[in-house]
């Protein structure tokens, strides 16, 4: 089970500080986890402020559900509902909005969740554990065509079409249910292997993405949470994954330069469509003590943007 399993913050005094608080303002943590950088905020929120945390894993929302802080509400829902949550809520506009991405370390380290390959367990790897296909539900049906291209396009792996071939093979021989058996299929498919990684790492990654259609909330909810800012509030994300980090990085680029007209249009200066993103600084990494202290940090990436338009 969960409970008690460590979490280590990634980027929290960064993230944090990235959101520019305002004791009287409104913010959101779009994912919850343990509450690290909920915490955080809530030192430094006044008593007039407020945080609207969501998260769809009811292991988070039951340790957020504990918190007794009247500034604070745990929300049920995953970030892809952001703007439904603020409505039903009666919150109409925030001052920042912080998502955190991917898996949470008591994710990963429980080994019932079925995330890491790491454990002989079942395969869920559900974000919402209360809703939804199991990965091992999924691995039955899927097509090996769907799944060669799940493989190669959410996780990168050469060998995509290699280890679907072998997942079908052994289905039809007993079903797939646990982690274990997974490994071993993708161990024996992958050729060559990178250095330090497991060879069924991509494998994983790739189904768990695909499962919980984190890359299309993250793209969904991306242009909600510039609508629902204040001008000058702050949109902090931190990303785990190149194809996630791609998203962030060409929406808020593109948010930033407005809309773009045809070369050689006669316009004045002041008539140029302006952005509605101001982005702040690069992009931050974790510190080498912090990545010492914590190895999952070491492919975090956190990019930061202020709305800049009238709101």
């Amino acid at each position: 089970m969960s409970e008690g399993l460590a979490h280590t913050t990634v980027l929290l005094h960064e993230a944090v500080e990235a959101l520019a608080i305002k004791p009287d303002g409104i913010y959101v943590d779009g994912t919850f986890g343990r509450g690290g950088h909920s915490a955080r905020i809530l030192e430094q929120l006044g008593n007039e402020g407020r945080l609207i945390a969501l998260d769809k894993d009811p292991a988070a929302v039951a340790a957020g559900k504990a918190w007794r802080d009247a500034r604070f509400q745990m929300v049920h829902r995953g970030f892809a509902q952001l703007a439904e949550v603020l409505r039903e809520l009666g919150v109409a506009k925030v001052d920042g909005i912080l998502l955190d991405l991917g898996v949470s370390s008591p994710q990963l380290d429980d080994a019932d969740r079925g995330f890491s390959f790491r454990f002989d367990a079942p395969l869920d790897m559900r974000m919402d554990t209360s809703s939804g296909m199991t990965a091992a539900q999924w691995l039955a049906e899927v097509d090996e065509s769907l799944l060669a291209e799940v493989i190669r396009d959410y996780g990168e792996e050469r060998f995509a079409k290699q280890i679907a071939r072998a997942v079908v093979a052994a289905r039809a021989v007993e079903p797939i249910r646990t982690t274990r058996q997974l490994v071993e299929l993708a161990g024996k498919a992958v050729r060559t292997r990178e250095a330090g990684q497991n060879p069924a790492t991509r494998t994983f990654q790739a189904i768990r993405i695909y499962l919980n259609g984190e890359l299309e909330e993250l793209a969904r909810v991306l242009p909600e949470c510039v609508t629902l800012l204040k001008t000058g509030g702050h949109l902090v994300v931190i990303s785990f994954h190149s194809l996630e980090d791609r998203i962030v990085k060409h929406f808020m680029r593109d948010m930033a330069q407005g809309d773009k007209l045809p070369r050689n249009v006669p316009i004045r200066a002041n008539e140029v469509p302006q952005g509605r993103l101001h982005l702040i600084g690069k992009a931050t990494r974790a510190t080498g003590a912090e990545v010492l202290a914590n190895p999952r940090a070491r492919s975090a990436v956190m990019r930061v943007a202020e709305r800049s338009d009238v709101a």
